[in-house]
């Protein structure tokens, strides 16, 4: 039974998707899931935000393929064997991460190329195609982790295809501007044409051992307002008249904070908002910003899981 992926995608940049990942597998960890975070962005913020750059270094050792997720399929696209079990750097008990790596950049157009293969029933592109989807698979099995989550650089590369495809379910944090809006009217349709692109491969698949799982302010007041109907018309092809409010919004998870302050201490000291402490700097003021910010993540963990009918775990 395949562990369900929920990627976090926005393609415009700067809408905090990598630091929203970050921060809920923290807290998913904290509620007892078990959470395998998968850090598909060849930049590879996600695995800086986890790791200090002595542990960064040594995931590139000169004996071995790195401890990274091109380490997990640079035999594929080298053409001399299938993908390898990712090496995991476990975060915690409950949380672990596939670390990114910017060589991740070159298996770009190997994605490119094979993607029209697959209608010529090629076996090496179903592979390529589903690289991501059973390294993360064999990842979680190794964690016995119950949900992975998928941080994605902000572009409509093939690199986000691959990823996106193998995904059970799409975030799409937004932030209330005008290009926010803006960028779902690509990708919404983008995202349509790609699962509906795949479905159509799936039948070509020529390996029946090759499993690949069938998956079917006040400015910002202005703009928060408009999101409910962008979406629906741009990224579920649907025009409505009585659109609610966001607030109201049944495809709205949560309304998160800034938080201004409290994430350059997060980032300085490599934990989450929610678990700062006065000797981080959280003092005065910022002691009820990180209570607010525990409470704010929680309740959209949780509200994730529960859209993704992944049920909690037993008190151990």
């Amino acid at each position: 039974m395949s562990v369900p992926v929920i990627a976090f995608f926005n393609n415009k940049g700067g809408v905090g998707k990598t630091s929203l990942v970050y921060h809920l597998a923290c807290m998913l960890s904290e509620c007892r899931y078990r959470v395998v975070a998968a850090d598909l962005d060849p930049q590879g913020n996600l695995s800086a935000a986890f790791l200090d750059d002595d542990r960064l270094e040594k995931l590139h050792p000169d004996d071995a393929y790195p401890a990274t997720i091109y380490g997990a399929i640079h035999l594929l696209k080298r053409g001399i064997g299938d993908i390898q079990s990712p090496v995991l750097q476990r975060i915690s008990s409950r949380l672990a991460l596939i670390p990114g790596d910017m060589a991740l950049s070159e298996y770009e157009d190997d994605l490119s190329q094979v993607w029209p293969k697959c209608l010529d029933r090629d076996e090496r592109a179903f592979r390529v195609m589903s690289s991501f989807w059973r390294a993360m698979q064999l990842g979680a099995d190794q964690h016995h982790a119950q949900v992975i989550l998928i941080d994605l650089g902000p572009n409509l590369g093939s690199i986000n295809r691959a990823a996106l495809i193998a995904s059970d379910y799409v975030v799409i944090p937004l932030s209330p501007d005008l290009y926010s809006l803006q960028g779902l009217r690509n990708l919404g349709p983008t995202l349509r044409q790609w699962r509906k692109g795949w479905t159509e491969r799936l039948d070509k698949n020529p390996t029946a051992d090759l499993d690949l799982r069938n998956r079917p302010v006040k400015s910002y007041d202005k703009w928060i307002a408009r999101i409910p109907h962008f979406y629906r018309e741009y990224v579920l092809g649907r025009s409505e008249c009585n659109v609610p409010a966001v607030a109201d919004d049944e495809y709205c998870f949560a309304l998160l904070k800034h938080y201004r302050s409290l994430m350059a201490m997060s980032q300085e000291s490599r934990k989450p908002m929610f678990a700062l402490k006065p000797a981080d700097g959280a003092l005065g003021a910022h002691t009820y910003a990180v209570k607010d910010a525990s409470s704010d993540f929680r309740e959209l963990a949780l509200e994730i899981m529960r859209r993704a009918n992944i049920p909690p775990t037993e008190t151990e």
